[in-house]
């Protein structure tokens, strides 16, 4: 069977992957979007949301996405009030360090439906979905993908967004290395007696990292990375016990907790991997990197992914292919910095608060409240979060 040709090929169309294809929706590139099956919008309300940065919230306004979302689903972080185990404790405060919002809370359906439907609506995309990768083979020139169902395309460029146990990159010879924290992230919503305020909560606890995010109205989303054993009681505890162990939790801050989503546990792992780039590959999102959540900037490191991708694709000399090796080394080396910095600091607080020795633990609190107590380093650490 003939090849269909693009310039680009793009594996997998969670919120990397679309994202990268909105970006380039007014490229002159032609683009392939393949995925094994459409979205499916969430009942009620959403129990994987995520921390969208104003940063990455400009970049999807940029693509014509964020102002499609239904912002009565969006809260906007104003506060956070961080805890740790020793009584300790840090704030940060989007008026004292001069910014609009800290982050914005939105619903993961919400953002994967409306960067599908920008993506179908691209007049230089065409959509293979239902689909199956089967094989990848390189060549000088270009990229060959063949579907499980016969078909075949070709491209300049193939970009690995299918998730951290990415096909494409396995196929394409890249190796990734996990390091498992022998922990889950648990999440839940709910319903709260008292307003939150547009604040979001967390504790260093001795059974792990817990978040309170707010979500619109007295409702917040609950992360809670927490040893393996313990994330599994979690999951089987009945809506009232598990209610008042969340609200217990976290100092009953916000009144008695009423659940609206089960809980539902993940595992949690580093994952890093030998090159973001091979010849005539790119990874972006979870293909490229995975971190801990503690920091919440997990999907913000993919929408960066996508971003530089995008204007270094767009940016191309006339007539230099996309997957010219020196575009990809472009990407990669303005990537690496970020991504690096992201990972090891998660990995480090991990660690840092997972170990129960007493002159750690007095340190690291000293460490919580002598920062708080200089509002130049902390808003300095907010204005960098926040890009």
């Amino acid at each position: 069977m003939q090849s269909q040709k693009f310039d680009l090929i793009i594996v997998g169309a969670g919120l990397a992957g679309s994202s990268l294809a909105a970006a380039l929706g007014k490229s002159h590139l032609s683009i392939a979007l393949v995925e094994t099956r459409p979205p499916q919008p969430a009942a009620g309300w959403d129990a994987r949301i995520y921390a969208v940065s104003p940063t990455n919230a400009a970049f999807l306004s940029q693509i014509g996405v964020w102002q499609r979302l239904d912002h009565n689903r969006i809260c906007p972080v104003h506060d956070m009030e961080i805890h740790g185990d020793l009584r300790a404790r840090l704030d940060f405060s989007a008026y004292q360090a001069g910014v609009g919002e800290l982050a914005w809370i939105v619903e993961s359906s919400q953002m994967q439906g409306e960067l599908w439907e920008t993506a179908k609506r691209l007049p230089n995309l065409t959509l293979f979905c239902p689909a199956q990768p089967r094989s990848l083979s390189i060549a000088t020139d270009c990229a060959r993908l063949a579907l499980a169902d016969g078909r075949n395309l070709e491209a300049s460029l193939i970009v690995a967004a299918d998730g951290a146990n990415s096909w494409v990159r396995e196929a394409a010879g890249i190796g990734a290395r996990f390091t498992p924290y022998g922990e889950c992230g648990v999440v839940a919503n709910f319903r709260t007696e008292r307003d939150h305020l547009g604040k979001a909560f967390q504790w260093f606890r001795p059974d792990g990292v817990l978040a309170y995010l707010p979500l619109p109205g007295r409702h917040i989303s609950m992360v809670w990375s927490t040893p393996e054993a313990h994330a599994q009681s979690l999951t089987e505890l009945p809506a009232n016990a598990l209610c008042q162990r969340v609200g217990e939790a976290g100092a009953e801050r916000l009144g008695a907790l009423e659940l609206l989503t089960p809980a539902a546990a993940f595992p949690l792992r580093l994952m890093r991997v030998a090159q973001t780039t091979a010849a005539r590959v790119a990874l972006i999102g979870d293909a490229a990197h995975a971190i801990h959540p503690l920091s919440g900037h997990g999907i913000n490191l993919g929408f960066q992914d996508s971003a530089v991708l995008a204007e270094t694709l767009a940016g191309a000399r006339p007539q230099q292919d996309c997957g010219d090796a020196s575009l990809l080394r472009r990407y990669a080396r303005t990537r690496a910095e970020e991504v690096a910095l992201l990972q090891y600091t998660t990995h480090g607080l991990q660690r840092l608060f997972k170990t129960q020795s007493g002159p750690v633990a007095f340190l690291r609190n000293a460490g919580l409240n002598l920062t708080n107590r200089l509002p130049v380093i902390r808003n300095a650490l907010v204005r960098y979060a926040l890009g």
